[in-house]
């Protein structure tokens, strides 16, 4: 329910986890792969009422504490003049990437005239959910889009941007600086339009050592992160042994990825709540499996401000009962520590 997850976000004692799973409106449910037969993905989540059904067809199933709306990290993209499209078998391309330091230099268009889609499909959600479950909104942070649009497609080591980071600074702080100011004023936009909260997901920023992260990266994180009043959750892979950085954001919650161990790695988030972090892989088990192995993160986060989530997006083959099987063991757990189930 809405007001959980609030609480829970703010570190409040819950009487459960307020439960959500990053990608929970995705290709693992088969309502949704029948209704994308019809629609490409950009026309899915830039058609209002389309975006809408999709984002709360994990809400009729499963009954989520957050539902997360139906979007990308990439179509803050647009305002800043880059165009994108989804390539089968690839990933995310965009086609006119950052070749030089020169290209770096954006002009900014409007966000609310350009991702006007985006508030209309935010204010179906609220209007639709109420109280009953929290309503997220998310961005991708500045080095993840910048790491993006600079290597053109998806890759493991993001070369070209830390080439870029290396040979021109400059030309990095101003490529990251002008998304930090159009993701400002798209996050204040979700606000404005009915978002509960919001998850920054920078999810590559790991790659940054941690001396890079804090010169080029946090300052940039706390401007955004500031920009909005509602509870804020910040996202990034490849961050264990260094989350008191993350913390340092001004994220209400850290988000934490499965290679975090929750009894040992968290002394550096005292002062925040925290999300996660249950392996995606592991809803590949059986249902009792899958509930037991949620318990166990569950028992190990025992503490006031703890959203379940996954460590990372669920992925698309993921069986159906099993999602159903980590959903259910959140909205059973006593407040004394046990199953109902």
């Amino acid at each position: 329910m809405k007001e959980l997850f609030i609480r829970a976000a703010h570190g409040e004692q819950t009487e459960r986890p307020p439960v959500w799973m990053m990608r929970q409106a995705g290709r693992y449910l088969p309502e949704y792969r029948e209704l994308r037969d019809d629609y490409s993905f950009l026309e899915a989540i830039s058609t209002p009422d389309i975006a809408a059904e999709i984002s709360l067809q994990p809400w009729e199933r499963f009954q989520p504490d957050g539902v997360v709306m139906y979007s990308d990290i990439l179509t803050v993209l647009e305002p800043l003049g880059f165009s994108y499209h989804l390539e089968s078998g690839v990933g995310p391309v965009v086609e006119n990437p950052v070749e030089e330091p020169a290209d770096t230099a954006r002009e900014r268009g409007d966000v609310r005239e350009e991702l006007w889609y985006v508030g209309d499909l935010l204010e179906r959600l609220t209007d639709e959910l109420g109280s009953q479950a929290a309503v997220l909104g998310f961005a991708g942070g500045p080095f993840t889009l910048g790491a993006y649009v600079c290597e053109g497609t998806p890759s493991r080591s993001f070369m070209a941007i830390r080439r870029l980071r290396a040979e021109h600074p400059d030309a990095f702080e101003r490529l990251l600086q002008a998304f930090t100011d159009i993701i400002v004023e798209y996050v204040t936009y979700q606000v404005e339009s009915g978002a509960d909260a919001i998850q920054l997901f920078d999810t590559y920023a790991g790659l940054l050592s941690p001396a890079d992260y804090r010169k080029f990266l946090l300052p940039l994180h706390q401007e955004i992160l500031e920009a909005v009043d509602v509870p804020t959750i910040i996202f990034a892979r490849n961050m264990s042994g260094n989350l008191e950085l993350l913390a340092e954001s001004g994220a209400d919650v850290v988000g934490l990825d499965w290679t975090v161990d929750i009894t040992q790695d968290l002394d550096a988030l005292e002062d925040v709540a925290i999300q996660g972090n249950l392996d995606p892989a592991l809803l590949y088990g059986d249902p009792a499996d899958v509930r037991e192995r949620t318990r166990d993160v569950i028992d190990a986060a025992r503490r006031d401000g703890h959203i379940l989530n996954l460590g990372h997006g669920v992925d698309r083959k993921t069986p159906v009962e099993n999602v159903e099987a980590f959903f259910e063991t959140a909205t059973q757990y006593d407040a004394d520590g046990s199953s109902s189930q």
